[in-house]
């Protein structure tokens, strides 16, 4: 079954996406948008070309699991899309920490802060894509392993 996923970092000034292969298995940074009011339109041709089958938005909880101003702008982007978008599944899915993450990443690569920004934000919706991508193959109870996948009868976990 083909499946592909939209990943979203929403941010006030620019949108980063990501989009997955169409196992639903990887995550590849895709675009990064202004948000000035064109995101939605955008987004929703970028959905119908690529074929998307699923919408993931990331959500900015504070580090006590609360939800402050940041996400619910997050999740209220996300309502507008499912509206422009009703065929789309939605998921919002916790993204703490991922700009922080994606700003190591892009450092690790030799990327500077400066020269990392038009990335920045797509990187961040890879993260959280992918999170969200593994936790399904989590979940897929035939890739469960026990010890009758090792020949050596030892668990690998």
């Amino acid at each position: 079954m083909s499946e592909r996923w939209l990943g979203i970092d929403y941010g006030d000034v620019r949108i980063g996406l990501a989009v997955s292969d169409e196992l639903a298995f990887l995550a590849h940074p895709t675009a990064t948008l202004p948000n000035d009011g064109s995101a939605v339109a955008s987004i929703r041709e970028l959905v119908i070309q690529r074929k998307v089958t699923g919408i993931v938005v990331g959500i900015p909880r504070n580090m006590n699991g609360t939800f402050g101003p940041s996400a619910e702008k997050a999740k209220k982007f996300g309502e507008e899309l499912q509206k422009q978008l009703p065929e789309q599944r939605l998921v919002f899915w916790d993204e703490r920490l991922t700009t922080a993450e994606a700003q190591r990443v892009l450092h690790g690569v030799g990327k500077n802060t400066k020269s990392s920004r038009p990335v920045l934000d797509q990187v961040a919706a890879q993260i959280i894509l992918q999170s969200y991508l593994d936790s399904l193959q989590l979940a897929l109870p035939e890739r469960e392993l026990d010890n009758t996948d090792d020949p050596s009868g030892d668990a690998m976990l």
